[in-house]
Formats: structure tokens, sequence, C-alpha cells
């Protein structure tokens, strides 16, 4: 996905008494949650017709960035609810002293934490501009301003001081937005400070675990699939790892040697549709912030002519009939020694939500799509929010991995 269309869903994040981090005393295992209103927004912006262009473009800034511009005790819980907007998820953050709402996309693609997209930044008694020029392009968007300190409140019982923030000044492409926080990789935040172009930003992640809030350096992620408006279907876990939001085990791989895809939570897999090898063993990313799952232009080639589905210029997306649908076969996406699976259910964009992205209410579309380059480039997959709310993703700064697993919802008849 891109920066108007960004995920999330709830955050379920350990805390504790640090300096700069703030709590209210609750039992160790109780949850706080705040709901969040849900609004289809599906707006593309500017330059992008449809979502598979906008995510193409996304993966086009990623593809862009090699190694020398990369762009236990006392801890206790609270959760913040956020709900699926057709092809995004938000937030509200409080920012300042006191807190003024924003509502943010939440993104494993970029690391920047920054408002001032909709809603304009209030500065309080907290706010301390540090001097710093800011600037980040998305490829789909790109904001630039100031970058200040302030406190972060993701949560009643969950408060960061000293964050670091970006306050924008201009931003292009977000509709409906106040900005991102971003959690991928911190070295993502490298030169995109000025005049300290060496020095990387924190994230709300790295400042969690620095200052002893969480128990673990990493983020896990759960979605359901939704085909419904105002579903709470997500967690965001900081510092753990929620046991009931996954079956069976955890399967862990190392970030991928190979550039660009190292420098983001990149991993290497290999795709098969059916018995049909579709892409060999190569490297991409996990990206909750890219909205469908993107294959190099030669394996979709392969997977467009096995399914039969054509091309559809209001949506951007596969079209295929319902006899097409009905021969559907499963996308097998084998990551170190397992296989997760897309069944031909999950393979579709929910019906339901047709209309949202320019489609005709009773069409199949597949949510598959071209990113836009052939194979062995170095980033020849992007699995998206239409894999990952098919699995629990995990984010392990510390141990430089991404974990995968099988959830209830894996094989669900949802579409």
């Amino acid at each position: 996905m891109f920066p108007t269309k960004s995920l999330l869903s709830l955050l379920f994040i350990a805390v504790s008494l640090a300096s700069d981090v703030t709590a209210i005393p609750t039992p160790r295992d109780s949850k706080a949650t705040l709901t969040f209103a849900r609004r289809f927004n599906i707006s593309v912006g500017d330059g992008f017709p449809n979502i598979a262009d906008a995510d193409r473009a996304r993966a086009k800034n990623f593809q862009s960035l090699g190694p020398a511009n990369k762009g236990g005790q006392n801890k206790r819980a609270a959760s913040i609810l956020a709900t699926n907007q057709a092809a995004s998820y938000t937030v509200d953050v409080g920012i300042g002293t006191p807190p003024t709402k924003y509502t943010l996309l939440i993104d494993t693609g970029s690391s920047n934490t920054w408002v001032g997209a909709g809603k304009a930044y209030v500065p309080t008694r907290s706010s301390k501009d540090t001097g710093e020029k800011v600037t980040v392009s998305y490829g789909s968007g790109s904001f630039s301003g100031e970058e200040f300190t302030d406190t972060v409140t993701l949560s009643p019982h969950l408060v960061i001081a000293k964050q670091s923030i970006g306050v924008a000044s201009t931003s292009k492409g977000f509709q409906n937005v106040d900005g991102i926080i971003g959690i991928g990789p911190v070295d993502l935040t490298i030169g995109t400070l000025s005049p300290s172009t060496s020095q990387t930003i924190p994230t709300v992640t790295d400042n969690l675990f620095s200052k002893g809030a969480i128990r673990e350096h990493l983020v896990s992620v759960a979605y359901a699939p939704t085909i419904a408006e105002g579903v709470q279907n997500g967690e965001l876990t900081f510092g753990g790892i929620d046991l009931t939001r996954f079956v069976g085990e955890i399967t862990f791989v190392p970030i991928t040697q190979t550039s660009p895809a190292s420098n983001f939570w990149g991993i290497d897999q290999s795709i098969t549709y059916g018995s049909t090898p579709i892409l060999s063993s190569t490297a991409g990313i996990v990206d909750t912030g890219t909205t469908l799952t993107l294959i190099a232009s030669d394996a979709f080639a392969t997977y467009q002519k096995a399914t039969g589905g054509v091309p559809d210029s209001a949506t951007g997306l596969l079209k295929i009939t319902s006899a097409q649908y009905s021969a559907l076969r499963d996308l097998h996406f084998k990551v170190g020694p397992r296989t997760f699976s897309l069944t031909p259910n999950a393979q579709i964009w929910p019906r339901a939500l047709n209309t949202f992205i320019g489609g005709t209410a009773d069409s199949i579309y597949l949510i598959v799509a071209d990113i836009g380059t052939p194979s062995g480039q170095g980033l020849d997959f992007i699995n998206g929010y239409t894999f990952l709310e098919r699995f629990y993703s995990v984010y392990d700064t510390a141990n430089k991995r991404v974990g995968l697993a099988a959830t209830c919802q894996t094989d669900a008849w949802t579409n």
C-alpha cells in the first residue's frame, strides 16, 4: 500500500515507569482500548488512477533504495483498536501536552513518524523544535518540514515523552489522514534530516525498548479479513507476541542479505501457483503499507496466464469469471522451511468492497498484481496486507528476522 492507504489495527503495547515513558498502573494482563471510526479511503492521490498503480509507485521507491541511501519487570499492557478502511487502517494518536488527536497510518515500510498532512500540528509546552529539516518520499507521496520532539500518547496508559516527530509544512499524496507512524528498520531514517544527514531517528518501537517499556525489541502484527465497514480486526503488538492470534508455530527467517530488500523487513521466498513455479527463490519484503500482493513482472505474466485473468483498467487488478474462480489453485509462498498458502478465496478482493476501489459490485478481482519490474532486481515481491490478513507476522529488530505463522483466518471463506 502507499501512504494514503496505510494500515493498522490494534496496538498491544507493554509499558513501564521509565523516565520518558509514563504509565497508569494496571494489572499485567489488562488492556485499555480506544475505538476508531472507520472511513473508506480509496482516493488514490496525485497521478495514480488505481490502487495497483499506487502500490507500484511505492515499490519503485523501495527498489531505489540501495545500501548507501536508506533513506520483563514492571511491564504492563495497553491496547488501541483501529479499523480496516477497505484499503487502509488508521489509528488516532495524541501529540503534545495536552494532546491533540491526529489520525495516523502505521507503516512497517517506513520509519519516520510525522504529522501535518491533514490537521495542522499544534505546538504545546512539550514541543521542541530540533532545528533540523526533514524530507521523506514514499513514491506515491512525500512530505517535508521541521523535526520536533514531543510527547506522544498512544493510549491513556501509554505516554512517550521526547519522541522525535516530523511536522509537515508541505505534503503530497495523503487524503483524510494526518501523517504516519513508521515502524520499519531505523536505518530508513538516514538521510531524511538536514543538516544531520547521517543521523538516524529512533522509532516509537526503538524508544519503547530503549526506555525499558517493552520486553523485546520487536513488533507483531495480526489482521483478519474484513468485508464490512467498521470492523476492528487487527492487532499490533509492541515488545511481544500474542499467543491467541496464531496457530501452530511461528517460522522465523533472517532478513535477506540481498539489497535493496535488505533495507526493509526483507525475506527470501519462492512462489508456486498450484504445481506451476511462478517465482524462484528471491528477495522481497513484507509490508503492511502495501495493499496488494505484488510479484515481479515475469512471475505475474505466468500467474495471469495460469488464472486467465484480464487486466481491468478501473481497478488495475486482474478480473476473472466465476468459472475461472472455480478453477483457481492455491498460491504457495515458501519461506524458509515452510510454505504459506493463499487459498482461491484469499486471492480475490473482497467483493463487498469492490465499488470502493472503482470496481463493479459483482465482479471478481485478484489481489496479486505486477510489481512493475522483472525478477532479479533485489526486491521482486511485496507481501502486502492482502497477504498479511491471512497470516500473523513478527518484525524482530533485535534478532534481524521476520516471523510468519498461520491463523484461524488463513483458510477462512470470507470473500
